[in-house]
Formats: structure tokens, sequence, C-alpha cells
């Protein structure tokens, strides 16, 4: 049954990644009639929300968008930064979403920023840790439960990502809405896309989930 699981997920992340790559393929021919393009539409909303400290910068690669709180700047793949389109204004949009959260200290984003380094050590640790609790799960099944407990951490991190990224799009289109950044018909695009970006984040938590309650299934089993 844990693989049927494991393979169903597969399929929904290959379903799902697929529908993002070819929603923001549609959505980056359909020319924004502002003709800004995704730095400025991050640059504006954050002036609009008096947001002064962060910096908007072009980072290389595809789909490579993010907010960094550690140094306060809105990262946009080259794409998105230079393209003047609705899938552009969605993500500048949402990744300045981000940034709004962290100005107003919202209690998700502070939580997840706060497991950020705790995982990313959790994370380079916990397979290694996982495979030799494997092999040892008769005569020392302790090591196993420790990583079961590292791998729920990495677990919980990728549940508390979902509000986060969920209030971003939300924020970002209330935003193009609110202003008149787009059209009807560009706020469509963009909700379409971000809705398909989110649905990443919630397969990467739902499979996540299974691991944990495979490894969960091996250690109560052991005898």
């Amino acid at each position: 049954m844990y693989w049927i699981l494991i393979i169903a997920i597969m399929g929904a992340s290959g379903l799902v990644s697929w529908r993002l790559k070819s929603k923001f393929e549609e959505y980056s021919k359909m020319h924004l009639q502002n003709n800004m393009s995704g730095a400025e539409i991050a640059e504006k909303m954050l002036a609009d929300h008096g947001i002064r400290d962060v910096r908007v910068i072009s980072t290389p690669g595809r789909l490579t968008d993010h907010y960094n709180p550690a140094d306060k700047t809105v990262n946009l793949s080259e794409a998105v930064y230079n393209q003047r389109n609705a899938a552009a204004a969605a993500v500048a949009a949402h990744e300045c979403g981000h940034a709004v959260q962290h100005a107003t200290a919202y209690g998700w984003l502070q939580m997840r920023s706060t497991l950020v380094p705790v995982v990313n050590v959790a994370s380079s640790l916990v397979q290694w840790i996982l495979i030799a609790g494997i092999l040892m799960v008769r005569t020392f099944p302790q090591l196993l439960l420790i990583g079961i407990v590292i791998f729920a951490l990495t677990t919980l991190f990728s549940f508390i990502t979902l509000p986060v990224e969920y209030d971003a799009s939300n924020r970002a289109l209330a935003w193009l809405e609110n202003k008149h950044m787009v059209t009807p018909r560009e706020h469509d695009a963009a909700k379409d896309a971000l809705k398909w970006a989110a649905r990443t984040y919630v397969v990467a938590a739902i499979g996540s989930l299974a691991t944990l309650l495979y490894y969960i299934s091996i250690y109560n089993n052991r005898r």
C-alpha cells in the first residue's frame, strides 16, 4: 500500500509540475496592458506597502524566484525580472507578498524562518541516519527513532510552508486587483498560475507525510 501511495504521489507531483510549467508558458505570452516588467511590478508593490528597505534583484535560472528575509531581497528569475506579462506579474507580486509578511511580522512566516537553519542541518543528515536506522532496526531501534524525529521536523516545515505560500498569493492578487495593475483577464491568469504553484507545495507536504508514516511503520514493526 505504501508503494502504491508513493507512486500516486509521484504521479501527482509530475502532473502538477507539468501543469505549472505549461501555465507559466501560456501566461508568459499574455502581455500586460500596463507594460510593466516584473521588476517594476515588485518595486511598486513594495512602495505601496511602505517597504523601503527591500531590494529587487535578478537571479539566474527559471522558476528560481524567492524572497530572502535574511538580506531583505526579492529575487526574481531573469525572465520574471525583465518580462512584461501576466506570469511575471503574478510571480513578482507573490514574492513581494512574502516581503509584506516579513514587514508585518506574519506569524507563519516567522515560525518558518525560525525552522530554516534547523531544517537545513536536518536535511543534510536525516537520510544517513534513517538508512543506518533501518539497517540496525532490530539491534538498535533508537537510531531509527532519532531519524524519524528529525524527519518529522522537515515534514512539519513542509506543512508550515503551506499557509505562508497561500497567504503570499492572496496578498499579491488582492494588490494587483485593488491597485488596478492588471485587467480582469490578466488577474484571472495570475490567479490560475499561482494556484498551480501552490499545489506543488501541497503535493510535497503530502509526500513528506507519507514518507514519515512509512518510517514510523518500520519502527513499529521492528519485532
